[in-house]
């Protein structure tokens, strides 16, 4: 098994793990929000120290590479490129969608026969980051940006699937979609000791992605919001 280092930003938790053949051997983490600048670097300098007093060599740094928040992407992946380059270690990029889904996994037994996995990421109003996986990890929707209504995923619920929602996005997704096989589990947010079944996947079959020009999966453009204040929108003439 590989020495992989987790960094986790996507969301309002700043996670960092540090992972040897199947456990977690050191971690990090902060749910406070709005954390990630000032203390991510702290985090992998924790790991990286635990490494070094314990002769591990690192063999991959992974990273959450989205969706989620913008400023978290960009910071998560830009510490994490830093290190993969200064280590000369290959990176690894994990679907967010993908890591929720797998923490469901993990951390519930569902025992219902034809179950889907509705991982779901806040994307503000109404709208949500979302795909949907079978119980194999295969997806049944790729992950897109979706407003949600009453309709939403009607589809798969009328071919009698039970449909399993989780991640903060799936909050706001109580109060439309109501129907009598969509289940919802509080409580599972992406962090860094959970991305280990997928780094190792990953590691294994040397599915790493470029150091210099990766970028997050953002899903849809961003846009920057107008200052409340009008004034701070003007400049000096």
């Amino acid at each position: 098994m590989a020495n992989i280092l987790n960094i986790e930003t996507s969301t309002d938790v700043c996670s960092v793990a540090l992972t040897s053949e199947g456990q977690v051997m050191e971690h990090s983490e902060n749910y406070e929000g709005q954390t990630h600048a000032t203390l991510l670097s702290q985090y992998v300098k924790n790991c990286l120290q635990y490494a070094l007093t314990r002769e591990m060599k690192l063999d991959a740094v992974a990273v959450s590479i989205g969706p989620g928040s913008y400023t978290g992407l960009r910071i998560g992946l830009s510490e994490a490129k830093g290190l993969a380059f200064g280590l000369n270690v290959p990176l690894i990029g994990v679907n967010t969608l993908q890591l929720l889904t797998v923490s469901t996994m993990f951390n519930h037994f569902i025992e219902e026969d034809k179950v889907l996995y509705v991982p779901m990421i806040d994307a503000r109003r109404m709208e949500v980051y979302t795909a949907v996986y079978n119980p194999a990890l295969q997806p049944v929707l790729e992950p897109q940006a979706m407003i949600l209504d009453e309709h939403s995923f009607e589809h798969l619920l009328d071919q009698g699937f039970t449909l399993i929602a989780m991640g903060n996005g799936s909050d706001k997704a109580r109060q439309v979609l109501t129907h009598e096989r969509m289940r919802f589990i509080s409580g599972i947010k992406p962090v860094a000791l959970e991305m280990m079944a997928l780094a190792e996947k990953a590691f294994r079959e040397q599915d790493f992605i470029d150091v210099a020009y990766s970028t997050p999966l953002y899903l849809k453009d961003f846009q920057a919001t107008k200052p409340k204040n009008p004034l701070l929108g003007l400049q000096a003439k």
